[in-house]
């Protein structure tokens, strides 16, 4: 089991009313899984996803990750856990602009203090039809380009986790479609978990598994 909540909930304060973002949610994820999970805005799906990604922190209940449970370490280890373990892949690309293409890709590698695989890489940059633009900044790239950048820089550690918060939010149709069927082969080639909330009924149905959410619960 690569992914397991227990219990979770995640509530805000406002004011005097608390917003129950994450609502006891029980969650099982097998390694190898791809699963969406869709719902209106404002139903927690996002949320979920930083939770289980380190990202938040649950107000009550457990995250596992590969048997880690997340609450359990203090941030240092927090933080190397994330960078070595879980990648992201975000509707912003969060890219670095003064940064070139490959600069952005082995940031995670250069943080974790670990060696650069140069065969692993080569390969994700081949594999992403990033090889012409490896000296390009992202503000020279095209939205779809610079999402294949967020893509790489999300595998560059090898991670056994992907975590995709609406990563075609901000593409056109065409761009896209590009991008769920580079997620569909990195599934199938690197054999990956991916997570990946969207509102893209078309897109999710990529997933082997789609969870549909509502007022913080899975339905």
């Amino acid at each position: 089991m690569l992914i397991k909540t227990v219990a979770l909930k995640k509530e805000y304060k406002i004011g005097d009313n608390t917003v129950k973002a994450v609502n006891g949610v029980d969650l099982q994820v097998e390694a190898g899984e791809f699963i969406s999970i869709m719902g209106p805005s404002g139903c927690g799906k996002s949320t979920l996803l930083h939770l289980i990604g380190g990202l938040d922190k649950a107000t009550s209940g457990q995250v596992y990750v590969n048997d880690v449970e997340l609450s359990s370490m203090n941030d240092t280890a927090l933080s190397k856990f994330r960078c070595c373990e879980i990648g992201f892949v975000f509707q912003k690309f969060n890219l670095i602009n003064e940064m070139t293409v490959k600069e952005n890709i082995v940031t995670p590698i250069l943080i974790s203090g670990r060696k650069i695989n140069d065969e692993y890489i080569n390969g994700l940059i081949e594999a992403l039809g990033l090889k012409d633009r490896l000296d390009h900044t992202p503000l020279q790239l095209s939205g779809g380009q610079q999402q294949r950048v967020a893509i790489a820089r999300a595998l560059a550690n090898d991670p056994a986790l992907i975590l995709c918060d609406e990563p075609t939010g901000n593409l056109d149709k065409k761009n896209s479609e590009e991008v769920i069927s580079l997620l569909d082969t990195i599934h199938e080639n690197y054999k990956k978990t991916i997570m990946m909330v969207t509102h893209d009924k078309s897109i999710a149905d990529h997933a082997d598994e789609l969870y549909v959410m509502e007022d913080g619960t899975i339905q």
